[in-house]
């Protein structure tokens, strides 16, 4: 550290497992199981292990959508991962997804098993299986995927950048802040140009883009992440409001994102699910 405390990078880095607020005890630079861990098996085709976070809920709510349509092939065990213990990095967990992090599926109605991991591809692959919430039009899909990529691409900065400076940094930084706030509501702005014209994501049809990019946009100016909304001026961008509230009453909706929840009001949480009477 200099002087005036601006911190100067080493000529190599190594790694410091004491730093990093929040989260130091399970970041780490290398990838790989850290110990043996068998995961559960349920009954049904589809093996989920999760967690609620705005990643985990894309594929928990896609599957309660498919269940909403009457799709009982679409049948799910949801199996907690604690990520903040340490789960994603079990022997069984990293031969699903080698990268350590949820959502990560198994689909036992093949043969051999399938396993699917990062959300946008788990959200395609079951889209395509059950031929449920991709358009068939030619034009419509790929306007689905566009959004769909535009999400798995933005969503970092609002995650890794805003919500990590902003909510859980060892201390507030301005320059970080003011660097992923401005990102982010250009984000916002985006979104909101194009719900302006737009009922959903990929125009009058509901599809995955949706579901993909609400549990991080639609929950940010609902108020339910990093608790920002006021900070943010999230009211200002009135077509996200309005396509946030219309998706978040949906059914399928209200019950996925509960699935792997083991925070906030009881009534919200259900950390595993395996059959509608979960929700009871």
């Amino acid at each position: 550290m200099s002087e005036n405390n601006e911190y100067i990078p080493p000529k190599v880095w190594t790694w410091d497992s004491e730093s990093g607020g929040k989260f130091a005890s399970i970041n780490r630079p290398i990838a790989g199981a850290t110990h043996d861990k068998t995961l559960p098996i349920g009954e049904h085709p589809f093996q989920l292990y999760s967690l609620a976070t705005p990643n985990g809920q894309k594929v928990s709510i896609m599957f309660e959508e498919l269940l909403e349509l009457g799709l009982t092939d679409a049948e799910y065990d949801a199996y907690l991962i604690n990520i903040g213990e340490g789960d994603q990095f079990g022997s069984d967990f990293v031969d699903i997804n080698p990268n350590s992090k949820i959502p990560a599926l198994m689909d036992h109605s093949t043969t051999p098993p399938t396993r699917i991991f990062e959300s946008g591809a788990i959200l395609q692959y079951l889209g395509e299986k059950f031929d449920a919430f991709i358009p068939n039009d030619l034009k419509a899909k790929t306007e689905c995927r566009n959004w769909l990529f535009w999400q798995m691409g933005s969503a970092p900065y609002l995650g890794g950048g805003f919500g990590h400076f902003y909510s859980y940094a060892p201390s507030k930084m301005q320059y970080p802040i003011d660097r992923f706030t401005m990102e982010t509501k250009r984000q916002l702005d985006v979104l909101n140009r194009h719900l302006s014209d737009n009922e959903y994501m990929a125009g009058s049809e509901y599809s995955i883009a949706d579901i993909a990019i609400w549990p991080w946009y639609g929950s940010l100016v609902l108020g339910d992440l990093y608790d920002a909304a006021e900070f943010l001026d999230v009211a200002s961008y009135t077509h996200v409001v309005r396509w946030a509230k219309q998706i978040a009453a949906r059914p399928g909706v209200k019950r996925g994102r509960r699935v792997n929840r083991t925070w906030g009001a009881e009534e919200d949480q259900l950390a595993e699910r395996h059959s509608a009477r979960d929700f009871e």
